[in-house]
């Protein structure tokens, strides 16, 4: 007897139009155009709320989806000894790759000292909001605010790394409780699958949130109201791509992959992010998309959440870039060993940046208060384009923590490098081939 296999029928293609990333991709472009030619439309409050209320849908879901990741994937493994030993691996990554990007945004900014005569006199009085703000992050402050006052109050306010930690301790008992845990593990997996399909009703209006953030940017600060600060975005846009592909690039490579191939990978996930500003709006779905690479699902909603605070890459190269930028265009020298505090304080201060529009900014506050107050006027001067500069800053922020998730899943060895290459390879071939999940 002959047993024929049934061959699968191939997946009906897609309309190019009907791509999600496409889809965003147009929206950006009709977005660039009418707040190029119709800015008094592009800047009307109803088109800045298109994409502020997108950042809000998935703002509002962040929380529960963290909270529910964790809690499953902790819960359902046998080796309690693997989360800390995840957690600090996890943790030596963020500092020696976070190292690099400061060091890379102080030689770039030594190398290329663009701040040099520009007569711009800054507004002290349009940023005192936001020095007062930063005022308030000192270390202590940052260690003790990961305890949340109420669980309730973390999961309320969003707070990821309160929420991270509760979440933890909660996946540890659940672990602990063995089959008497079942229930409720059982409950919190299924509640995580409903808030992932109410993702993926979210991620519909994707396209218009990235038209309204679009349209209100070129709007409100076109191509004029940049003037002599274009060499600064310009120069914070190549230090970050060399970022990428230097360091990011080798890790990479030393992993088994190219990074190029990664970067299409997650393709979608960036182009949100681009459109949004607003990393946070690709962490659902990216840590879908490392889980199908072969990353664990305890290991991914370990790092990556952890990722969001620890490990901002583009933030610290902004930092240090925009530093040196200030000091230059106000004049002042800093000294070496300045310099190197930049290092130090941006390392502290950078954690507390939660990959939102504007966190970038109120970190540099808090990073210009420290090494010098004679700087902090002259945040005002970048204060105009940091809307330019967040855009990289969480596309930066969103490869690194993809690489950092695959980097620790090879160290620990569970990653099966001739799969993550046979996956990223099928990504780069015509959609019309289907693939199975």
């Amino acid at each position: 007897m002959v047993i024929i296999a049934a061959v699968p029928p191939a997946a009906p293609s897609r309309s190019w139009y009907k791509i999600p990333y496409v889809q965003v991709l147009i929206a950006i472009l009709i977005g660039v155009i009418v707040g190029y030619l119709w800015p008094s439309v592009a800047t009307n409050d109803w088109i800045k709320a298109l994409g502020d209320g997108f950042i809000k849908l998935i703002k509002m879901l962040v929380a529960p989806i963290i909270f529910c990741t964790v809690v499953s994937g902790i819960s359902h493994i046998q080796d309690a000894g693997k989360v800390g030993r995840v957690g600090i691996k996890a943790l030596v990554y963020f500092e020696v790759v976070s190292t690099f990007a400061l060091l890379l945004g102080l030689v770039i900014g030594n190398l290329f000292p663009i701040g040099h005569g520009l007569a711009v006199k800054p507004d002290a009085a349009a940023v005192a909001g936001l020095v007062n703000k930063s005022e308030a992050q000192k270390g202590v402050d940052f260690v003790l605010n990961i305890i949340p006052d109420s669980v309730v109050g973390a999961l309320a306010r969003g707070d990821v790394l309160q929420v991270l930690l509760f979440a933890i301790l909660l996946g540890f008992s659940l672990m602990a409780l063995g089959e008497k845990g079942e229930r409720l593990r059982g409950i919190i997996d299924d509640a995580a699958h409903a808030v992932f399909g109410v993702i993926a009703i979210v991620m519909k209006a994707a396209p218009i949130g990235a038209f309204g953030a679009m349209a209100y940017t070129i709007g409100k600060f076109g191509p004029a109201a940049l003037g002599n600060l274009v060499g600064l975005i310009i120069l914070f846009y190549a230090t970050a791509a060399l970022f990428v592909v230097l360091v990011l690039g080798l890790i990479a490579r030393l992993i088994g992959f190219s990074i190029f191939k990664f970067i299409a990978y997650i393709k979608d996930e960036l182009l949100i992010v681009l459109g949004t500003s607003s990393s946070e709006s690709a962490l659902p779905q990216l840590m879908k998309k490392l889980e199908r690479l072969g990353c664990s699902k305890p290991l991914v909603g370990l790092v990556v959440p952890t990722g969001y605070s620890f490990n901002l890459d583009g933030t610290n190269i902004y930092m240090t870039l925009a530093t040196l930028f200030i000091a230059q265009a106000l004049d002042i020298e800093l000294t070496l060993g300045q310099q190197f505090t930049i290092i130090v304080v941006a390392m502290l201060t950078s954690k507390g940046a939660s990959g939102v529009t504007g966190a970038g900014f109120v970190t540099l506050a808090a990073t210009l208060t420290v090494v010098s107050p004679a700087l902090v006027p002259g945040i005002a001067i970048v204060f105009s384009i940091d809307k330019f500069m967040s855009e990289v800053r969480a596309l930066t922020n969103v490869t690194g923590n993809g690489v950092a998730a695959m980097f620790v899943s090879w160290w620990e060895g569970e990653l099966d490098q001739a799969s993550v290459r046979k996956r990223l390879n099928q990504e780069d071939r015509p959609t019309n081939v289907g693939t199975s999940e």
